[in-house]
């Protein structure tokens, strides 16, 4: 009997639909027949797999109204940011294949012609926080590069997934993409299947099992692990603009987001300045569902996912830490906004990546100091300086593979240092992650 796979909105808990599980017969199939479609699709030109990708992207653009829904509803983000990631998905997708093919074209140095061939059949395992933009990131780069792609989506928001890949592939070829839905279960037997590589967004501890998996048959992998990302506030920074991002990096997306703010370190000299500035714009956010266009921040994911981040916090105050903003015992669905002082090494809230939007500060005294506690994690995916002159002096001595100075880290191509990241994705380094370089003298 087919088992099937229920959606439900984290703000009533309705049952939105289903779709069918993938047992490991099934991944089975989907394999045999990417591999099948795989060796046709890289025949094909590049510029002729970059106009049948962005012909693809031109059929999402009457749905995308239904999408934004669809993440709202799977997810919890309130509607300005689920059409926010739809439109952004929807328009960067034809210019992510034209980018990536001006990267994995041939070229010549010398008597060298340097190839960026086709892997074979690429697993992408994507996450519920980002569900269109996350994939996007990965299946276009991997298609364009003549792969076929296997998606794994987040159990939590298989219908948006499942809409996206249907309505791609009435301008692509029988095979070229396919779905494949459930939980870790699928992913395992997807991952220990007969496939080239995997590109995986989760958990560091998912990507450990996915790494073992992939050792037998020396898979090649991308992963981005998740982080613990440190903000430091200099004595020299422009504190409202400083206290603004605080805000707004910690709450994006209910704070479920890769590249949130964590954790944040602020120079005694102006910390009551800066403290009572973060309460005050936190103060300004609204909480509710998605229905409600004024909302900006939603329910969290799932009933585990809140309890997460109340452990958290409970922990933190039951260790010294100081309320200064929010609801020490807040109920599901939702976590309002909430504002936490003198966190501590030993404190969830400091050691681990909380997801959840919540902003968590403490002070410091000197540099040195600062730069040993935002260094001190097995995580190193992003970081933020803001200050003057200074600032440039403490960011080249953060461990992170994106740093930000008066701004969000970010960019191209998107890479974690230590266990946040094994390989990257994203411009054209990146993007000649997913072909297998390939040099012919001549």
């Amino acid at each position: 009997m087919q088992k099937t796979l229920n959606s439900i909105d984290p703000f009533n808990g309705e049952v939105i639909g289903n779709v069918d599980v993938c047992d490991e017969d099934s991944i089975q199939t989907l394999v045999k027949q990417a591999k099948q479609a795989q060796l046709s699709w890289a025949k094909q030109s590049i510029q002729q797999r970059v106009h049948l990708v962005q012909q693809a992207y031109k059929n999402l653009q009457p749905i995308q109204a239904t999408l934004a829904k669809l993440i709202s509803r799977e997810m919890g983000k309130d509607a300005r940011r689920a059409t926010y990631e739809a439109g952004g998905a929807i328009h960067s997708g034809p210019w992510l294949a034209e980018d990536s093919a001006d990267a994995l074209r041939s070229q010549r140095t010398g008597n060298n012609e340097i190839q960026y061939r086709a892997l074979g059949v690429v697993a992408v395992i994507s996450p519920w926080n980002y569900p269109l933009a996350m994939a996007n990131n990965l299946l276009v780069p991997a298609l364009i590069a003549g792969n076929s792609v296997i998606l794994k989506p987040s159990e939590e928001t298989p219908l948006v997934a499942d809409l996206l890949i249907k309505t791609l592939n009435q301008s692509l070829p029988t095979g070229v993409l396919q779905i494949a839905h459930g939980d870790g279960r699928t992913g395992e037997a997807l991952v220990k299947a007969n496939i080239n590589m995997i590109a995986f967004t989760g958990s560091r501890a998912t990507g450990q099992t996915i790494m073992a998996n992939a050792a037998a048959n020396l898979k090649r992998l991308i992963m981005e692990l998740g982080g613990n990302d440190p903000m430091v506030v200099l004595a020299s920074a422009d504190i409202p603009r400083a206290a603004q991002f605080a805000v707004a990096s910690s709450f994006e997306n209910a704070g479920q987001m890769c590249t949130s703010t964590e954790r944040i370190y602020v120079d005694e000299r102006i910390a009551d300045q800066f403290e009572h500035a973060v309460v005050a714009i936190a103060k300004n956010y609204r909480v509710g569902g998605w229905p409600d266009t004024d909302v900006d921040i939603g329910p969290l994911v799932n009933a585990r996912q809140h309890k997460k981040v109340v452990r958290h916090i409970q922990d933190a105050l039951e260790k010294g830490a100081t309320l200064l903003l929010g609801d020490k015992s807040p109920k599901l669905p939702f976590i309002p906004p909430t504002v936490i002082s003198t966190i501590k090494p030993g404190m969830q809230l400091e050691d681990e990546e909380t997801f959840g939007p919540v902003v968590a500060m403490d002070r410091f005294s000197t540099i040195e100091e600062v730069i040993h506690r935002a260094n001190d994690s097995i995580y190193g995916l992003g970081a933020v300086v803001f200050g003057k002159d200074d600032a440039l002096l403490v960011a080249n001595q953060l461990q992170a593979g994106m740093i930000g100075i008066n701004q969000g880290a970010g960019g191209t191509p998107w890479v974690g240092a230590k266990q946040s990241g094994f390989g990257f994705h994203g411009g054209a380094e990146g993007h000649r992650q997913f072909a297998q370089l390939t040099v012919i003298n001549h």
